[in-house]
């Protein structure tokens, strides 16, 4: 859980109490009859005035006294998390991708020789970064900037203002991708994804938390996509808007597939004199009165010089059986091979969602229950109501370049870490989560692997294991193949090899009990596993970075052959593999690394003596990896010795092109030889 998401479900629990509310569930919405209830399926309503009359049937009976959400305005809360989350961390937990140069049986040969791609989690489904490069560019993106880099003169050859005023440190961070001479940038913008502030009661324009200028009610708020041409200049060609949030995209070919959730646009007046009876009754009017501009996504397109608007049509709306009518999530569609950016032809389903997996031809979104449920203080031993922790998972067609087809749905037990807790192979989906309460003096989680096989509108499971890491939580899992690896800790780390090459039958074939965790797994080759992660004690207290290579050649028997540690070290790869670089041309592993205090390493090396009381070293740190294990390389670091505040910017990612490495930060960009290790250019961008 991210410490924002977690801020948010604390500050809810606590208007409830101060409002003399006991925590309650959520009411179960009422179940559309119009959907058989044999199965987990999707259709679409008949006219518009079906579709609105329904979302506030649903709303109606979700709504409290302080909005959308048990006792609270927790949706709100939520969407506020996401608004400012970086590009792919779903959650603190979370991680995107893995890199398609080598991803071992699931991509290889993904990338061109020469240099490495953005570390995704299958070949040739690219997903959106804070930098790209084609072998004869980078393009990097941060802070409402775009920059274009000669990675053979190691000069900057262009730049793009694309966000005026958005220079500073911190706030949403943006992405891009690449293709050819274009680039579409996903910049998380305005209040995206919310529900209207609240208006007081004697009217006037609502006042934003951070004391700025709030948009106005009919103003679009939400994720801005910005086509650019690169092919002379950076200029822009296009720009795309559309109420809601950026949950994640992700691109094959000149196709991208940009996936938003959104909430209606209410505005919940709160009346401080009145009882939450009151206050609920005041809530359900807005909903009676609303319309349904008020309720789905609008979108505003320019190009061209033209500016036009839209809002997506009740003939694109499909629903579940059940549902809320408080979020609805929306996959939209743009070429990057044609001149302009187009309305993203858009397909829409009342749900939510906030993992996305995609290997090509099928795009998955995928939502768990968890935050539909207040837990309070009170309630810390008691066990969450099963039906409540389940997630839900949408099958679109993405095979053609236009429009995504519905295809299935699921819902299975348990909530998913991230998008590697999904997989396709071999016409089945694996999925892998965690169920039951994992904190507390008596936790009861467990973990499972459900695969699942589309039957018709339906995901119909045809087998599972169960009972994996009984008291702990999964932390990292990757599939590969017909093989998964599951890695669950509390106090110390099972690495499980779960066996799953008949569909039907699937079984757990090995187990590594080792202390400490992997957060991220990474193919190595035939029989190799990269993991990072943290160190723990036997007693599960975490003691810095660590990396494990494992032998997996023998399903039955994993193994560790090696493990490099950073006392208190921390990296971004542990919960972004966006930030891990594998490069098997030379077995190259490079990761950033926060280090406070004095790290030191197993053996004395690289990393040894780095950081000061006080101060955190930021570097990016490159080993060799082999059979005999870990070898080191160096270390890059962007420090300055400016004593402004980028220079303690830390390293977000590297990439190699033509024997170079290159590192980003916030800062800038550093050239690295490969072979001295001494820098060969600095960029500086900040």
């Amino acid at each position: 859980m991210t410490p924002a998401r977690f801020m948010g479900l604390a500050l809810v629990a606590s208007l409830a109490l101060l409002s003399g509310c006991t925590a309650e569930r959520a009411p179960a919405p009422p179940r559309d009859r119009g959907v058989p209830a044999g199965g987990f399926r999707l259709v679409a309503f008949d006219s518009c005035a079906e579709a609105l009359q329904q979302l506030k049937t649903a709303a109606k009976a979700y709504v409290g006294p302080w909005g959308f959400g048990p006792n609270g305005d927790m949706r709100t809360f939520d969407n506020a998390e996401q608004a400012g989350a970086p590009a792919g961390a779903k959650r603190a937990d979370a991680a995107p991708g893995a890199n398609a140069a080598a991803q071992g049986d699931t991509a290889a040969g993904a990338a061109a020789p020469g240099y490495s791609g953005t570390n995704t989690h299958e070949a040739g489904v690219d997903e959106p970064d804070l930098v790209k490069t084609d072998g004869k560019r980078i393009v990097a993106v941060h802070h409402g900037k775009l920059y274009v880099i000669d990675p053979a003169t190691r000069q900057l050859t262009g730049e793009l203002k694309l966000a005026p005023g958005a220079d500073g440190f911190g706030g949403a961070e943006d992405s891009l991708l690449l293709q050819g001479d274009r680039a579409l940038v996903l910049l998380r913008e305005g209040w995206a994804g919310m529900a209207k502030p609240a208006v007081p009661e004697g009217g006037g324009r609502p006042a934003p938390a951070d004391g700025g200028t709030a948009p106005m009610p009919d103003d679009i708020v939400g994720p801005r996509l910005v086509m650019v041409d690169l092919s002379g200049a950076p200029e822009v060609i296009g720009e795309y808007r559309i109420d809601g949030n950026l949950v994640d995209a992700r691109q094959v070919g000149m196709t991208v597939r940009v996936v938003v959730r959104s909430a209606p646009r209410l505005s919940f007046p709160y009346r401080e004199q009145a009882t939450d009876e009151q206050r609920t009754a005041a809530n359900r009017e807005v909903i009676d009165n609303a319309t349904a501009d008020d309720w789905l996504p609008r979108y505003e397109v320019t190009s061209g010089g033209r500016t036009s608007t839209g809002r997506v049509g009740c003939d694109r709306v499909s629903r579940p059986a059940s549902y809320s009518g408080t979020s609805l999530v929306t996959v939209l569609s743009f070429d990057l091979g044609v001149a302009t950016i187009g309305a993203g032809d858009p397909v829409t389903v009342i749900a939510d969602g906030d993992t996305v997996y995609s290997n090509g031809p099928r795009l998955y979104v995928a939502n768990d229950q968890r935050w539909r449920v207040l837990p309070m203080p009170t309630a810390r031993n008691v066990a969450p109501d099963p039906k409540d922790e389940t997630t839900e998972i949408y099958q679109f067609d993405t095979s053609g370049a236009g429009a995504p087809r519905y295809l299935a749905a699921a819902s299975v037990p348990g909530w998913l870490i991230n998008q590697y807790a999904m997989s396709e192979w071999g016409g089945h989906l694996r999925v892998a989560t965690t169920s039951g309460r994992t904190w507390g003096d008596k936790p009861d989680s467990t973990s499972s692997v459900y695969v699942l096989r589309a039957d018709g509108t339906t995901l119909t499971q045809v087998g599972k294991v169960t009972g994996l890491g009984k008291r702990e939580r999964i932390h990292a899992v990757r599939f590969v193949g017909g093989t998964g690896y599951v890695v669950t800790f509390r106090q110390t780390d099972p690495l499980y090899t779960v066996d799953l090459r008949d569909p039907t039958a699937p079984k757990v074939s090995g187990e590594l009990k080792i202390n400490g965790y992997s957060a991220y797994l990474h193919p190595a080759g035939e029989g190799r596993l990269l993991g990072v992660g943290q160190e723990a004690s036997d007693r599960g207290r975490v003691q810095g970075t660590q990396l494990s290579l494992f032998d997996v050649s023998d399903p039955a028997k994993p193994t560790r052959i090696a493990q490099y540690h950073v006392k208190q070290g921390h990296s971004e790869a542990e919960f972004d593999p966006h930030a891990f670089l594998y490069w098997p041309a030379e077995g190259l592993v490079v990761v950033p690394l926060t280090v406070y205090g004095r790290g030191a390493v197993g053996k004395p090396g690289a990393v040894k003596d780095l950081g000061s009381p006080g101060l955190p070293s930021n570097v990016a740190l490159a080993l060799r990896v082999g059979d005999g294990g870990f070898t080191e390389v160096g270390t890059v670091d962007h420090t300055l010795g400016t004593g402004r505040p980028e220079d303690l910017a830390p390293i977000r990612r590297s990439l190699v092109v033509d024997g170079v490495l290159w590192t980003v930060s916030d800062a800038g960009l550093k050239a690295t030889s490969l072979s001295t290790m001494k820098t060969l250019g600095w960029l500086r961008t900040a």
